[in-house]
């Protein structure tokens, strides 16, 4: 709540993904008013579905002007920006780098919320990252932007437990609604002078950097917990992936969605399959022991039980996992 003593904040926002609709629809529904949303253009055209854009769609209906241009820091847009007079810009899943120009806009500067616990996992991707980590925990950070990517003084933290079978867009949704509150909290403390900014140690720092399809296939040399990790983190993308190679047929792209650890046994190459049966599983090696894949997706059809798949697949003593060229 906004004090008597108080004058609210006019806020800007800034935001495309899932994880920044939470906490906007809170900040709306606050006492501070909102004077425009910043998203990114709509989707359509070759390879892509047109499709809805919730949040825009969201913050139309409150009357609120919601801008989508294609180069945030180009001239015509800074121009409109500054007619929107903000105290404060609020970023959080937008999708382009703010220049200087534009953070010198809103009275307060620009604040950004970050899926980790910061100066840890600086980057697009820090929730991969993490569970890619082993970390046993993460959270969400709030910052004041800097022109320097996630290095800004810290004005918030929330912190959580990663679980053990939590895989990137469980973990995501989780740290989307975490993040409420904290947004919430730390827009009263710029309102009020009250917050206590925190420099980030730098040599702290590691790396979330953006991901590519290929990032995704398995490498079967690494060992269970790895791959475990991989599997994980890689969900809903980019999937991870990998080509099943039986005896006289093309290789088949399949998607690994678990794992658990196998049976230990010696001298396995990596990627044999072991066993391909109702009764042990899909058991494949992997280095320094085995993993027995409890659920998958192959190409062309719905995610599935292994159990499922293996009552129609003929796994022969050749068969194994890997690339696609085989190597």
């Amino acid at each position: 709540m906004v004090s008597e003593d108080e004058v609210p904040l006019k806020l800007l926002l800034l935001g495309t993904g899932d994880f920044a609709r939470p906490a906007f629809a809170a900040l709306a529904a606050g006492p501070h008013g909102i004077v425009g949303l910043v998203t990114q253009p709509d989707r359509s055209g070759a390879g892509h579905h047109n499709h809805p854009h919730p949040m825009k769609d969201e913050f139309l209906e409150r009357g609120i002007p919601v801008l989508q241009p294609p180069d945030v820091n180009s001239p015509e847009t800074l121009d409109r920006l500054v007619t929107l007079d903000a105290d404060l810009a609020v970023v959080a899943a937008y999708g382009q780098i703010l220049r200087p120009e534009l953070l010198s806009i809103p009275r307060l500067g620009a604040i950004n919320l970050h899926a980790s616990l910061l100066p840890r996992h600086r980057g697009a991707t820090p929730i991969h990252h993490a569970i890619l980590a082993g970390d046993s925990k993460t959270g969400v950070s709030i910052f004041q932007i800097e022109p320097a990517v996630d290095t800004g003084p810290l004005l918030g933290t929330v912190c959580t437990t990663i679980s053990d079978d939590e895989t990137s867009g469980k973990l995501h949704d989780r740290l989307a609604q975490l993040a409420v509150d904290l947004a919430v909290n730390v827009v009263e403390q710029l309102a009020s002078g009250t917050t206590r900014p925190l420099e980030q140690d730098d040599a702290l720092a590691t790396r979330a950097p953006r991901l590519s399809k290929s990032d995704a296939e398995i490498d079967w040399s690494c060992d269970a917990t790895t791959l475990d990790r991989h599997v994980r983190a890689m969900q809903p993308w980019p999937n991870p992936f990998t080509f099943l190679h039986t005896a006289d047929a093309p290789p088949r792209r399949l998607i690994i969605l678990a794992v658990e650890t196998g049976p230990l046994l010696e001298e396995i190459p990596a990627g044999t399959v072991v066993s391909g049966d109702n009764r042990d599983g899909l058991v494949v090696g992997c280095g320094g022991g085995t993993v027995r894949v409890t659920r998958l997706q192959p190409e062309g059809r719905r995610p599935m039980e292994a159990e499922t798949f293996l009552r129609g697949t003929v796994l022969g003593p050749t068969t194994r996992l890997g690339p696609r060229s085989g190597n």
